[in-house]
């Protein structure tokens, strides 16, 4: 099993080392592009992290003029359950000095659509704040925004040859139950069983529930479960080391891991151990940047 590695400082990465089954050939590895071209930190120092709005369309064409092979996005379902394109569970904006903050899955989508700037030139959108882990609040801005926009739009407006990685993304504050799952998930499904035609796709989530429940509910595209590695503790003992996340693979049928790259530089031993069970994997995180990509190669 070689050993590889890849810069490249201008696409913020994930890393494919085991390929998944179901998907085209595309040599030892695959690279896929983090939120399109990187994902935007409003605190650093780094102007490529503020260079381009993610989780955009803008975001994922420029992507799409690197070598990559898919573009990662995070996927919520509206109130009026129309699947949109956005990483956090709160939107933020300032109205007459007040912050006002929104689950995003309490929106509908015309709510939804009216933060940012506009599609129609003649509308001026709401301003878009945004916290940090630790409390604070700042101005969203980037050198080059976008609207925000749908998973629908993404499929309409996105290079074709570009896969893509969908997260299905929740609120980890929040206890779902199947129904609420289900209706989530099939929202997700429609748009994909309609729009995708001959695009690659991966689903991956880091909710537990939700990944078995898409493996259940369809099994044309891959299926992986998000892991931090070992390097958070939840309450949910699945979440908490790579073997947890290869047992939870196993006995619900999922294809792969998609594990901070962390857990792995923890345990390199992880590797041989995904391998042994015929999954494949995905790492994420900082050091996919900033050092190499470590793609391991069958």
């Amino acid at each position: 099993m070689a050993l590889s590695a890849v810069n490249d400082q201008n696409v913020d990465t994930q890393a494919l080392a085991l390929r998944p089954k179901g998907l085209k050939e595309a040599g030892g590895f695959m690279v896929v592009g983090h939120r399109g071209k990187g994902m935007n930190a409003l605190t650093s120092t780094d102007r490529r992290l503020m260079a381009v709005k993610e989780n955009s369309l803008l975001s994922f064409n420029q992507a799409g003029r690197f070598p990559i092979d898919f573009i990662e996005f995070d996927v919520q379902v509206t109130k009026d359950e129309i699947p949109i394109i956005f990483h956090d569970n709160y939107i933020l904006t300032e109205e007459a000095g007040t912050i006002l903050e929104k689950q995003v899955t309490d929106l509908y989508l015309e709510e939804f659509l009216s933060y940012g700037p506009q599609r129609d030139s003649g509308k001026v959108g709401k301003s878009m704040l945004r916290k940090t882990k630790d409390g604070r609040v700042f101005t969203w801005m980037v050198e080059v925004d976008d609207s925000l926009c749908t998973l629908q739009e993404a499929f309409q407006s996105v290079e074709s040859h570009l896969g893509f990685n969908i997260e299905l993304k929740f609120d980890d504050h929040v206890v779902y139950g199947e129904e609420e799952l289900t209706r989530a998930l099939n929202a997700v499904l429609r748009v994909v069983f309609e729009h995708a035609n001959e695009r690659p796709i991966i689903f991956s989530s880091f909710q537990p529930d939700a990944t078995q429940l898409m493996r259940k509910l369809q099994s044309i595209y891959p299926v992986f479960f998000l892991t931090n590695g070992g390097t958070e503790i939840f309450s949910d003992v699945r979440r908490n080391s790579v073997d947890e996340a290869i047992n939870l693979c196993l006995v619900s049928g999922l294809q792969g891991v998609v594990s901070e790259v962390k857990g792995i530089f923890k345990d390199p031993s992880a590797v041989s151990r995904v391998k042994e069970s015929s999954l494949s994997l995905l790492t994420y995180g900082k050091l996919n940047k900033w050092l190499t990509i470590l793609v391991y190669e069958l």
